[in-house]
């Protein structure tokens, strides 16, 4: 089954503020006190992003950033950590990145794992960058990823109709 995401994620109340600031974000509540704006084409190409200029910021490996979305990231991540997830797996193989905003400023990543290249130690991408704004594994779940509700849905666009 394939699995695809990009979106932010961070505190339920940090990314409720980013989502009244831009009216195409759609918040998605995540277990563990965290949210999810999913990166759709509405959000992407917002004004408030710098979307509907054509430039892409390419930003910590991110080439979907519009222009402007690195600078909301830093703003908001005075607040709070903010984390920016890519995921696109297929039958079993794929990739991951993340990257966290704290403090104004990319403080971790980009992390990344390419297809068919195991996880490390430490975990996957995605795993390391939630571990690093709170999260934590629960009983019954293999790592954070799938501890917060990663898994509920298995796209972008399904993760849009959640909120």
């Amino acid at each position: 089954m394939p699995y695809e995401l990009q979106a932010l994620i961070g505190s339920a109340e940090l990314l409720a503020v980013a989502a009244a600031e831009v009216p195409a974000a759609r918040l998605s509540p995540l277990s563990q006190g965290l949210a999810l704006i999913p990166a759709t084409p509405a959000f992407l190409s917002a004004p408030q992003l710098g979307g509907g200029d054509g430039a892409s910021g390419c930003s910590a490996g991110f080439a979907w950033f519009p222009s402007g979305l690195e600078l909301r990231i830093a703003a908001w991540s005075k607040a709070g950590p903010v984390v920016c997830v890519e995921a696109d797996y297929f039958g079993g193989s794929g990739t991951q990145r993340a990257a966290v905003w704290a403090d104004g400023r990319l403080d971790l990543g980009p992390l990344t794992s390419g297809e068919f290249e195991p996880f490390p130690p430490e975990g996957s991408p995605i795993s390391r960058a939630l571990r690093r704004i709170g999260a934590r594994v629960d009983a019954g779940c293999a790592d954070e990823f799938e501890a917060v509700g990663l898994a509920a849905h298995s796209s972008t666009a399904r993760w849009a109709m959640s909120g």
